[in-house]
């Protein structure tokens, strides 16, 4: 126990700072879990409108990163953090006085922009204050944090969505703005100055860059490889919230949406519980190796519900792919965040978590259509080949990595 717990308390106080943030700021995250509801339930919408209204909002927290990631290298990581959570509250505080107003869904579409513009500054915080040692952790500890806020919200948001409707818009801008007074006093700005870009410890891969984004992107292929394989361990993560209950749906009837809630909490409870003595178990591993591993889980998880029409099967198989899924959210932060030049951190965050997360945009349009032709229960065995596809494209960009440090190594020895 105390070897688990004892690099979690060697971390730089802001990471503490920024833990305890993202549990209230997502404990009082109340309204994303219902804007499903809110606009076919309170605001009339068919379920055809209502799909389109969530892709555009979607979309907008997409563009919300490109931006924040832009801006907090530029400006600085504190700044963007209190200045794009300022702007989602306030966004919100609109929504509550306006809870019934045909606007409301294109206010919620400018607070999910501001939202997620934040994520990169964030994490370019956390690397900018960590070294290879220690991020892991930093990313794992950030990670538990958010999934304690979410694993409460919907349970709290589910009590008021009825009967106190607007209180959802009022108290997620309270926390919120609550969850930003310990940044603002005791968080200090990490922005690398020109003298900290240069310094002669920097990882090669993290060395400061002069030249377009794009354009060191692309000189990194592995960091691009990696990106477009991300897409696929996206459509099928996203599977949990799509495939998942239309097949839960059509085993269980008018039981399904219980059993689907029982196996939504089964994830946060693993999430919450396991998160810390995982990552401690494997933190001797390339990150690279373990999104590999991350991919083997996903498809043993999600391929074994094919022959799971059994209650307590659905639930060993969440278990199995949210251990995936905690491996691969933190080690892909890790990952990204030891590739990115620390002239870069918020744009290279910002842009990889674009394309990587697109796959959440396309999967539920790609499956929609395969199970109106083949049924709910024909997408597990495709799911199961596509994570097992992307596992060893990720095992052989670890061995390239092994093999490029090999080459790095016998050259240096040469000079």
């Amino acid at each position: 126990m105390n070897n688990i717990f004892k690099p979690y308390v060697k971390l730089p106080k802001s990471v503490y700072i920024l833990f305890i943030s993202r549990i209230i700021i997502c404990i009082g995250s109340f309204v994303y879990p219902f804007v499903t509801m809110l606009l076919t339930v309170k605001l009339g919408y068919n379920e055809r409108v209502s799909g389109i209204l969530l892709t555009i909002i979607i979309a907008s927290g997409g563009l919300g990163l490109l931006l924040g990631g832009k801006l907090s290298d530029k400006f600085g990581r504190k700044k963007i953090i209190i200045l794009f959570n300022l702007l989602s509250a306030f966004a919100f505080i609109i929504c509550a006085f306006t809870s019934t107003s045909p606007l409301v869904p294109y206010i919620i579409l400018i607070a999910n922009f501001f939202s997620m513009g934040q994520l990169p500054a964030i994490n370019a915080m956390i690397t900018d204050i960590t070294d290879k040692e220690t991020r892991k952790n930093a990313f794992s500890l950030i990670y538990l944090g958010t999934n304690i806020g979410i694993a409460i919200s919907p349970i709290i948001a589910g009590f008021l969505f009825n009967n106190y409707f607007t209180l959802i818009f009022l108290l997620d801008a309270i926390t919120t703005i609550l969850a930003l007074i310990p940044i603002i006093l005791f968080v200090k700005e990490t922005l690398p100055s020109k003298d900290e870009m240069i310094k002669p410890d920097i990882e090669d891969l993290e060395k400061a860059e002069k030249r377009n984004v794009f354009v060191i992107l692309f000189k990194k292929p592995v960091l691009v490889i990696f990106a477009f394989v991300s897409i696929i361990y996206s459509m099928v993560y996203a599977q949990y919230s799509f495939g998942l209950p239309i097949y839960v749906n059509d085993i269980f009837s008018t039981k399904g949406p219980v059993v689907y809630g029982t196996i939504m909490s089964v994830n946060a409870i693993v999430v919450v519980t396991t998160t810390l003595f995982l990552i401690a178990s494997m933190k001797k591993i390339k990150p690279i190796i373990n999104i590999g591993i991350s991919g083997l889980l996903y498809a043993i998880g999600f391929g074994v519900i094919f022959f799971s029409k059994l209650y307590y099967l659905l639930i060993i198989s969440t278990i199995i792919w949210t251990l995936g899924e905690i491996i691969n959210t933190v080690n892909t932060s890790v990952f990204i965040a030891n590739h990115s030049p620390v002239s870069h951190r918020g744009r290279f965050n910002a842009i990889i978590t674009f394309i990587t997360q697109s796959g959440f945009a396309i999967s539920p349009l790609l499956f929609g259509i395969f199970i109106k032709h083949y049924g709910a229960r024909s997408i597990w065995p495709l799911i199961f080949l596509l994570a097992i596809f992307a596992s060893l494209i990720m095992f052989g960009l670890g061995l390239f990595e092994k093999a490029r440090k090999r080459k790095l190594c016998n050259n240096s020895l040469e000079k």
